[in-house]
């Protein structure tokens, strides 16, 4: 009984892009949304940010726990090399949406905007819902500006998430100048 409790419990925190993340090719669901940069709120709207170049959606379970903290900081150090190729930077949360517009300042260094996904609209958009939760799961996407998908990367560690889209912006600039 112990074993089939443990199995359920692992399966239960397998991120929902094993089973059914969006694909490279696929069209990028639109989205607006509120968020926060620098403790600001302000209106997000994915299609405005598609204009300026191509936008790295990522998605993270809880503001403030350490995985998520270890990956927006990884983010705001990696943000100029960002900007740099011309995409912008967004995280979502379905989780702790109280505390998104602190998480923007103290962990995002108010490098780039995070936005609260309440009722987890958007995360279900794009497939990054935790099984049998409304929490995000941690998955990143590539979006260029004609709304394709051009790049997933999920894993429940976000060690790899920053340098393996900042690679996929950066192939993708060098193929589009």
């Amino acid at each position: 009984m112990k074993r089939l409790i443990a199995l359920f419990l692992i399966v239960l925190t397998l991120p929902t892009a094993a089973f059914a993340a969006l694909a490279v090719g696929n069209v990028a669901p639109s989205f607006r949304t509120q968020a926060s940069l620098a403790g600001k709120a302000y209106d997000f709207d994915l299609d405005a940010a598609l204009r300026n170049g191509p936008v790295v959606l990522y998605f993270f379970p809880a503001a403030f726990s350490s995985d998520c903290t270890l990956e927006a900081r990884a983010f705001a150090e990696a943000d100029a090399r960002f900007k740099a190729q011309g995409a912008t930077v967004i995280g979502v949360t379905a989780g702790n949406i109280a505390r998104v517009q602190e998480f923007s300042v103290v962990e995002c260094r108010s490098k780039f905007p995070v936005a609260a996904d309440p009722g987890a609209r958007i995360t279900k958009l794009y497939k990054a819902a935790l099984l049998f939760t409304a929490s995000s799961q941690r998955v990143s996407y590539v979006i260029t500006p004609d709304r394709k998908i051009a790049y997933v990367v999920s894993a429940l560690s976000p060690a790899t998430h920053v340098t393996k889209t900042l690679d996929a912006v950066t192939a993708w600039r060098r193929s589009h100048r």
